[in-house]
């Protein structure tokens, strides 16, 4: 019971900037318990440059980094996906595709730092990544196997609320 290891998917319209942040620190800082991946609904098909010096800055591996579509964990054969945030306001406004078992969802939406031009971009990245690690911070403490669904599901969107949220309120 407790040696599952749960599958995240981060999700964003481009999968260059923020998907690909959440994706890293996940990686990292929940090694042993949590798989992370990202996706878009309509990937830029690059990651953004700063977001992968800010990573690779802060001891992140950048390695498996990669902007990529959605469809890919849709698709027979991809890895069975336990949790899905989206993390733009876009992406959580689209129609999804099935996803195979149903995962939990929630709206973890930020603003999007590759939108910051000149010299206040990297502060912007820096914010967006404080942001979401907080955020995972607080999902790595959560007991996943001892709450109910209903219980787990309140408090992924008040995760979600926490510093720094977008305003468009989740569906």
């Amino acid at each position: 019971m407790g040696d599952k290891i749960y599958n995240v998917l981060f999700l964003c319209t481009g999968n260059s900037a923020r998907s690909i942040l959440a994706e890293a620190i996940l990686n990292k800082d929940g090694a042993g318990r949590f798989r992370a991946y990202s996706a878009g609904s309509f990937p830029k098909g690059v990651v953004h440059p700063m977001a992968l010096d800010i990573l690779s800055s802060l001891g992140f591996s950048t390695e498996r980094a990669r902007s990529k579509s959605w469809d890919e964990f849709a698709a027979p054969g991809a890895p069975p996906i336990d949790f899905i945030f989206t993390v733009c306001d876009n992406a959580a406004g689209e129609t999804c595709p099935i996803w195979p078992g149903h995962p939990m969802t929630a709206h973890w939406g930020i603003e999007d730092p590759a939108a910051v031009e000149g010299a206040r971009q990297r502060d912007a990245f820096v914010t967006a990544l404080r942001y979401l690690r907080n955020r995972i911070d607080l999902f790595l403490e959560l007991p996943i196997a001892a709450l109910d669904a209903m219980t787990l599901q309140s408090r992924l969107r008040d995760i979600g609320a926490t510093e720094g949220s977008t305003a468009r309120a989740e569906a």
